[in-house]
C-alpha cells in the first residue's frame, strides 16, 4: 500500500470512529444545585422574586457591597507605582500568610511564636480544603490511624463541596450527626457518640463557626466536651473557617473553637481560612491553609511538602486580593475600618433574623416545625435552616418565586426591609398547607 493510501485510510478511520467519538463515553454531569438555583432566579421575570440561595452578602437594597476598608486598600494599591505584577512565592505573599495566621490563631498563640504553624496562601477556602485534602492523602498515616481507612468524617449536612473535594483526592467522606430535625438544633448526643465510636486517630471536619448550611453551632461548653473527646481518642481536627467575624461581628469570638483546640496542644489541627465573606472578596479568591505541628522541625517539613503540592497545582497564588487583605490586617486605620465593616454586615444579618422571627411569631403566628421559631434567633451566621419539608420549600420557590434550597436553607443576607415580610408570608402559607 502506498503512503498516500495509508494516510487516506488513517484519516478515514479517525473521521468515522476516532476523533469525532473520543468523548462519546463522557456522561453529562448534573448542574451545581446552588448555581442552578441562581440561574433560575435570574431567568425569572416576576417583580417580587427573592434569591435566598446565594452564599454572598447583600446590602439592604439587595446589592453586592464593596467594603469601605477594601475600597481604601484598593485605592492605595492602585496609587502605589512600586506595586508590580510579578509572581508571588509558591506559598504566597509572606506578609499575608503571617497576618492571616495571626487573625485566626491569635497573635499571642505559642504555636506561632514557636514556629509550629505552616501557612500557605490558597485559592480561597475551597483551595485550602483541596490542598489540605491532598496533603492528608499523601502524608496522613491512614495505615495505622483511623482504623486504617482513608476517610474523613463530615457533618450531616455540610457544605456540598466538601464531599466532592475529598472524593476527588481519594478520601471517602463519612457522615456524622449534626442537625437534629426534631429540635431544629444540634444533635450533640449523636455527634459525641460518633466521636467516641470512631476509630482512634480519625479525621473529623469541623466548621469553626456559623455552620454551613444549618447555622447551628455548639456552645463553648460543648466545644470543650468535643475537644475532650478529640484529645482522648487522638482524632485529627480539620477546621473549615469561612465566616470569622462575619458570624457574630467579633473576630476573636468567631475563632474560639480553633484557638481552644490549638491550646490543647495534643490535638492535631489543620485550618482552612477564607476572606470571601468577611472581606467581601468573593471573586478575588483569597484564602489560606494553616497546619499546626508539634515541633518546629516537623513544621519545616510540612511546609516544604505543601510547597511541592502547591507548585504542581497552581504554581503561584494570585496577588491582588492578598495585598488588599494584607493592608487591611496591618494598617491601623484600615484594621479599624474593617472591624466596623464586619460588624455592620453581621448586625444587618442579625437584624433580619429578628425581623423574620417577629413576623412569623407575632404577625402571622405561623406553625413552627419545632414548636416555635426560636431556632432562627439561635442559629448564627449567613445561613438559617428553617426546618421545612421539601414539599413546603417547593411551594415557596414555585409559587412565591423565593429561591431557596430544597432542604430549607436560606441566606439571611438575601433578606432586607423591603422583602422580609413577603418572604415571611410565603413561609406562613407553605407551613399551613403541610
Amino acid at each position: 500500500m502506498s503512503a498516500e493510501r495509508r494516510l487516506s485510510s488513517i484519516q478515514g478511520h479517525m473521521e468515522g470512529s476516532g476523533a469525532a467519538e473520543v468523548w462519546k463515553q463522557v456522561p453529562q454531569a448534573p448542574p451545581d444545585a446552588i448555581f442552578k438555583l441562581t440561574a433560575a432566579f435570574k431567568a425569572d421575570t416576576y417583580s417580587k422574586k427573592v434569591n435566598l440561595g446565594v452564599g454572598a452578602y447583600r446590602d439592604n437594597n439587595g446589592k453586592p457591597w464593596v467594603l469601605p476598608s477594601v475600597k481604601m486598600a484598593q485605592s492605595a494599591l492602585i496609587a502605589d507605582e512600586t506595586v508590580d505584577h510579578e509572581y508571588l512565592n509558591i506559598t504566597g505573599l509572606p506578609e499575608f500568610t503571617t497576618a492571616a495566621a495571626q487573625l485566626i490563631i491569635g497573635k499571642g498563640n505559642p504555636a506561632l511564636a514557636e514556629g509550629r504553624v505552616a501557612s500557605v496562601q490558597t485559592i480561597s477556602g475551597t483551595g485550602a480544603n483541596h490542598l489540605g485534602a491532598v496533603f492528608l492523602s499523601k502524608f496522613y498515616d491512614y495505615a495505622t490511624l483511623g482504623g486504617g481507612k482513608r476517610q474523613i468524617f463530615i457533618s450531616n449536612p455540610t457544605w456540598a463541596n466538601h464531599k466532592a473535594i475529598f472524593n476527588s483526592c481519594g478520601i471517602t467522606p463519612v457522615d456524622y450527626p449534626w442537625y437534629d430535625a426534631k429540635t431544629v438544633g444540634l444533635d450533640f448526643d449523636g455527634l459525641t457518640s460518633t466521636l467516641k465510636s470512631a476509630p482512634n486517630g480519625s479525621v473529623f471536619l469541623l466548621h469553626a463557626c456559623a455552620h454551613n448550611p444549618t447555622g447551628v453551632d455548639p456552645t463553648k461548653e460543648q466545644w470543650h466536651a468535643i475537644a475532650d473527646l478529640f484529645q482522648s481518642k487522638g482524632h485529627f481536627a480539620f477546621f473549615d473557617c469561612a465566616y470569622q467575624g462575619f458570624a457574630s461581628g467579633n473576630l476573636d469570638e468567631d475563632a474560639y473553637s480553633v484557638r481552644h483546640f490549638i491550646e490543647r496542644r495534643s490535638i492535631p489541627v489543620l485550618i482552612c481560612q477564607s476572606f470571601a465573606k468577611n472581606a467581601g472578596l468573593y471573586g478575588e479568591r483569597v484564602g489560606a491553609l494553616h497546619i499546626v505541628s508539634a515541633t518546629k522541625e516537623q513544621n519545616n517539613a510540612v511546609l516544604s511538602q505543601l510547597s511541592v503540592i502547591q507548585r504542581s497545582e497552581i504554581s503561584n497564588p494570585p496577588a491582588f486580593g492578598a495585598r488588599v487583605v494584607t493592608m487591611i490586617l496591618n494598617d491601623e486605620k484600615l484594621w479599624a475600618q474593617w472591624q466596623k465593616d464586619v460588624r455592620e454586615m453581621a448586625d444587618r444579618i442579625i437584624d433580619m433574623r429578628k425581623r423574620l422571627h417577629h413576623l412569623l411569631t407575632n404577625q402571622f403566628k405561623t406553625p413552627a416545625p419545632g414548636g416555635d421559631w426560636d431556632h432562627i434567633l439561635k442559629q448564627i451566621g449567613m445561613f438559617s435552616f428553617l426546618g421545612l419539608s421539601e414539599k413546603q420549600c417547593a411551594k415557596i420557590v414555585n409559587d412565591g418565586h423565593i429561591y431557596m434550597t430544597s432542604n430549607s436553607r436560606i441566606s439571611m443576607a438575601g433578606l432586607n426591609t423591603s422583602n422580609v415580610e413577603y418572604v415571611a408570608s410565603w413561609i406562613d402559607k407553605a407551613s399551613r398547607e403541610a
